[in-house]
């Protein structure tokens, strides 16, 4: 190799700017005409300058040392992986080890003040549907999916394969997530470290609870929803559908929807990272979003993923015409239909 050959990759060709701003969100893919699938290139790049070169945004280089660490991206939080559950006698899988159903929290949602709540109404609804379900409570890791965005793959296939192993000791079959990140690296990674699960993120499961007759929802919600696409669902994994059947099931709901949607949605600005790095040029991406819900006159912008309810919160304090906006995730729009649970939380 000549030298200085490898600077025609990053930081001569393609600036290390260029390399941490993209979000993976799949959107170029989807417009180019030429079909260039340019996002594995671009984590590959990442890698070498993380792994290789230690050059990396001063964000990144927290988060994955928050990683390495405490053993999720959340720097600062004092919650444990269990705090959320409080008061709902949830079992782990060590106290019911043949659960049909394990339920995979994420970090964002146990740890995350606002999307504790996405979890809480996440186990509502299981409850109510008698799925026989458990959580792995303080055995459950980071899956690493910011790590292996953020080009750091060791890291990502050390925390994969701790999660890996400790799932393949309870023999677990299933596995329902509320998060599309956390949905898309046990489903479509894992495999590849030895773990084999069926996989499904909650918009599906719950969709067809809902058609067996499971639940039911019966409260009037009075909301008019504009529906986001997380990236990482709809153009990663193509579900699309299921999140609005089940808007559309929920009683009162009026959904409408962003002219950016489904195939061709906005990134709500977490992808590749970004959750916790800012961009580096021009406008939040996330404000640019927020913008679009308001065109559609929707008093509450629904989301099936705790990234992209994380970026709509940040923007109602921000973008003009906002601060009236609602940001909530459908299960929990669901959950408030069922009613009100009964005491008895056995």
């Amino acid at each position: 190799m000549v030298e200085g050959e490898s600077a025609q990759i990053d930081g001569g060709k393609i600036e290390e700017e260029a390399l941490w701003d993209c979000l993976t969100c799949g959107a170029c893919e989807q417009e180019c005409p030429v079909g260039v699938e340019h996002i594995d290139m671009i984590v590959e790049m990442r890698r070498n300058l993380v792994m290789e070169q230690a050059s990396m945004p001063e964000a990144a280089a927290s988060s994955l040392m928050n990683m390495e660490q405490r053993g999720h991206p959340w720097k600062g939080t004092q919650f444990t992986r269990t705090d959320w559950a409080e008061g709902l006698n949830l079992k782990t899988l060590s106290e019911n080890p043949g659960a049909d159903v394990l339920f995979w929290v994420g970090c964002t949602a146990a740890l995350e003040k606002r999307s504790q709540s996405v979890a809480r109404s996440m186990a509502s609804v299981l409850k109510r549907a008698n799925v026989d379900f458990a959580i792995l409570g303080s055995e459950e890791g980071c899956t690493g999916d910011p790590a292996r965005r953020m080009g750091n793959e060791y890291l990502y296939q050390v925390m994969a394969k701790q999660n890996i192993d400790i799932l393949n000791q309870y023999n677990v079959k299933k596995v329902v997530t509320i998060c599309p990140h956390c949905f898309n690296t046990i489903k479509n990674e894992y495999p590849h470290l030895g773990g084999n699960y069926e996989v499904v993120h909650y918009s599906e499961f719950v969709t067809e609870l809902i058609g067996q007759g499971k639940i039911k929802p019966a409260v009037f919600v009075d909301e008019t929803v504009a529906y986001h696409d997380s990236c990482y669902l709809g153009r990663h994994n193509g579900i699309y559908d299921a999140p609005r059947e089940l808007a559309n099931a929920i009683p009162g709901l009026k959904l409408v929807e962003m002219e950016r949607k489904r195939e061709r949605g906005f990134c709500c600005g977490a992808g590749g990272g970004h959750m916790w790095m800012d961009e580096s040029r021009g406008r939040r991406i996330n404000h640019v979003r927020t913008e679009q819900v308001l065109e559609t006159g929707a008093d509450t912008v629904g989301v099936s993923c705790p990234f992209c309810l994380q970026m709509f919160v940040e923007a109602q304090g921000s973008v003009d015409g906002a601060e009236t906006l609602r940001s909530r995730d459908l299960i929990e729009i669901l959950d408030e239909s069922l009613g009100d649970l009964d005491n008895d939380t056995s």
